[in-house]
């Protein structure tokens, strides 16, 4: 992997559009979440966005994370004894989190790719990925979310309803308002439109 300069001009101008929507706020929750939900083991990261980049790098934290989530004989990724030094296993550790978040129930809109994270390139993406994550954990009420249900907003659930073959019946004879209304129309007092056809012979 070869190694990118400093960028000038318009990808400077589009970059730091991108740190731009990263949220020191965010970041600050985010870390309690995922201190309160793997253990204090995990450490806590330098502030700011490079500190929080280097904290989550490496895939080991997020892998946590996500196996935190589920039960415990049905952990979906596989945490090294000792974290990844080379480079490739670092990715391949955070692509591992990336695929268990998506099977958790992450949409594909709210993931991050490998690079956002490896690179730095957007953290802001990074940030929005655990939040749906936490989101999807609040929602989900299963018992394996810790911390505060608060720091999530939960996601809407289906509300399924059940009606009845009567009350189906009912509702066809029923005329929507979007409709108007049919309520004391009558033609009494209706003119024809313009002049009576005049028949000469």
């Amino acid at each position: 992997m070869a190694n990118k300069g400093p960028s000038y001009g318009m990808s400077r101008e589009v970059q730091s559009k991108i740190e731009k929507k990263y949220d020191d706020e965010l970041e600050e929750r985010l870390v309690e979440w995922i201190i309160v939900q793997c253990g204090s083991d995990v450490g806590r990261p330098d502030r700011g966005r490079l500190g929080f980049q280097v904290w989550l790098k490496n895939g080991v934290i997020l892998s946590k994370l996500v196996n935190s989530l589920h039960p415990e004989g049905s952990k979906p990724v596989k945490v090294p004894e000792n974290p990844p030094t080379m480079v490739f296993k670092q990715m391949e550790q955070v692509a591992q989190f990336l695929k268990a978040a998506e099977d958790y129930g992450v949409i594909k809109t709210d993931m991050f790719q490998t690079v956002d994270l490896f690179e730095g390139k957007d953290m802001a993406a990074v940030q929005r990925t655990l939040m749906a994550l936490g989101s999807l954990a609040v929602t989900k009420n299963d018992g394996h979310y810790r911390g505060d249900p608060n720091w999530f907003m939960k996601k809407a659930q289906e509300h399924k309803r059940e009606f009845t073959d009567s009350q189906l019946q009912e509702g066809k004879h029923v005329i929507g308002l979007q409709m108007g209304s049919n309520r004391g129309a009558s033609q009494a007092g209706m003119t024809g439109y313009g002049r009576p056809r005049q028949i000469i012979s």
